[in-house]
């Protein structure tokens, strides 16, 4: 009999890598809790962590039972040296119970950022969605691209592409509404997609569960809760491969207790349990906001991450590494930073962009010059020869073009001439986060740049042309710079 006191030294014998999924899940939460067998004190201590681990004994006792049993009575059966027919595979082994369905989606703990997305995008299929949420899901995809949920390297890269390309041209083209119609093949095609994988009925109700924590007013809910899981029960949706099934034993306990009270008017969770059921859901989901991933809430606002200081510290941000003259003026930047610079006229803020618009060019990616204060004409064609700037690289424009996704520094001279405001600069860069933002702006006669406060306050770095030749920095990368334009 495995119990508390014996079980490090049995464990040694038992090869869990052939248990099932959920015995090993239990292996992983007494190692937890007893932090690799060094104490069972959150043991004694804790009335559910006791629960949840005398249930998995209990499990690995019967598990442990009847393979002996089955080993025992298993005759023994002398293997034929190589060289015989092999024996034919019988009718049953190929008889359609036994075929795997490949329509049946995958069970897992979180629906993949690809498949969600693609979810998403089917479900608009029919429906009117105005300009603001159209932008909502580009940037929610933009953003998920960005922080590498996202990669090229995914087998839906190709779908994802087709997403992105489609939104981004409905968006730049339609009014303040649009009805979305997809093709019924590329319907068909995408929702078999998106339907490959399906959360675990237990996830969906730990999180459920964990909602209901320390909030008044949630019997209901609570009593709503406990039936489905019995249902599910019932069916068979969960069962004892169920990889949480101790943890889905203890919830359907905990519930009972709670509801039975009448005293107890609040459902409470163990710090310890709560803890434990954090870390499951931290790899299954970060919205613990009561909805089932298969309902695919649209506009689901995510929670914010919290993170412990001391691994915030420790965590590495990606920047540029600029180099010489653009590391003395601004600093090492992200690589989304936006800029702002002003100047009166002719003191060389033009020339200072163009240069550093061929820095960043010969260096770190594509670079959009938009010159809509002087043009495509000569002067700009003297600016960029007379720094010697001119790269495959370094794009120019006259206008603000519809689509900015093939650049990676994007310059606005002057965002005054463009006629942008505050709210159309913030929706471009909610647009492309991953993108670089240098503005310029025009001057009062007072030498101040012109147009709302808001402007400076939405940049990392603000950058000062006050006399011919000088550029100062102020801003979050190197506070102070400064150096001579010419």
């Amino acid at each position: 009999m495995i119990t508390h006191q014996n079980y490090h030294d049995i464990f040694s014998t038992i090869d869990f890598s052939k248990l099932p999924e959920a015995l090993r899940k239990g292996h992983e939460f007494v190692k937890k809790v007893t932090n690799n067998g060094s104490h069972w004190d959150n043991y004694h201590s804790s009335e559910t962590i006791k629960k949840t681990i005398d249930t998995y004994f209990e499990k690995l006792n019967d598990f442990v039972g009847k393979n002996k049993k089955a080993d025992t009575a298993k005759p023994h059966v002398k293997h034929k040296e190589s060289g015989s027919k092999k024996v034919k595979e019988t009718k049953h082994a190929h008889s359609p119970a036994h075929k795997h369905n490949v329509h049946e989606p995958h069970l897992v703990e979180r629906i993949s950022e690809e498949l969600r997305f693609i979810r998403r995008f089917v479900n608009l299929d029919g429906k009117t969605k105005t300009k603001e949420e159209l932008l909502r899901f580009i940037n929610s995809m933009q953003k998920a691209i960005l922080e590498k949920k996202i990669r090229k390297t995914s087998q839906y890269a190709e779908q994802i592409k087709y997403i992105q390309d489609r939104l981004i041209d409905t968006y730049n083209s339609m009014g303040a509404k649009i009805a979305l119609e997809l093709k019924p093949e590329t319907h068909e095609m995408l929702k078999e997609i998106a339907d490959g994988e399906k959360v675990l009925p237990s996830v969906s109700f730990i999180k459920r569960y964990i909602n209901l924590n320390g909030k008044p007013g949630m019997k209901e809910k609570a009593k709503l809760l406990l039936g489905q899981i019995n249902h599910a029960y019932e069916k068979g949706n969960i069962n004892d491969s169920d990889p949480y099934i101790v943890e889905m034993h203890e919830i359907k306990k905990n519930l009972e207790n709670f509801l039975s009270e009448k005293a107890v008017k609040v459902l409470e969770i163990e710090k310890s349990a709560l803890n434990g059921l954090q870390g499951i859901l931290g790899c299954a989901c970060q919205n613990l906001n009561g909805f089932d991933d298969e309902q695919d809430d649209e506009d689901v606002s995510e929670q914010p991450v919290i993170m412990n200081s001391m691994d915030f510290a420790n965590m590495r941000f990606k920047t540029l590494g600029f180099k010489d003259k653009w590391l003395q003026l601004i600093g090492d930047p992200s690589t989304n930073f936006s800029v702002m610079v002003f100047g009166r006229p002719k003191m060389g803020k033009s020339y200072l962009c163009v240069d550093f618009a061929g820095y960043l060019a010969r260096n770190h990616g594509k670079v959009l010059y938009i010159a809509k204060e002087e043009g495509l004409d000569k002067t700009l064609q003297d600016k960029l020869n007379d720094k010697d700037v001119k790269h495959p690289n370094l794009y120019v424009a006259s206008s603000l073009p519809g689509n900015l996704a093939l650049y990676d520094f994007i310059f606005f001279d002057s965002v005054n001439r463009l006629g942008l405001k505050p709210e159309d600069l913030n929706r471009l860069k909610a647009m492309y986060p991953e993108k670089s933002f240098i503005y310029i702006f025009q001057t009062t006669k007072e030498g101040k740049f012109r147009g709302a406060n808001t402007f400076q306050h939405d940049v990392d770095s603000v950058i000062e042309v006050p006399e011919k030749g000088k550029a100062v920095q102020y801003g979050r990368f190197n506070q102070g710079g400064e150096i001579q334009i010419f």
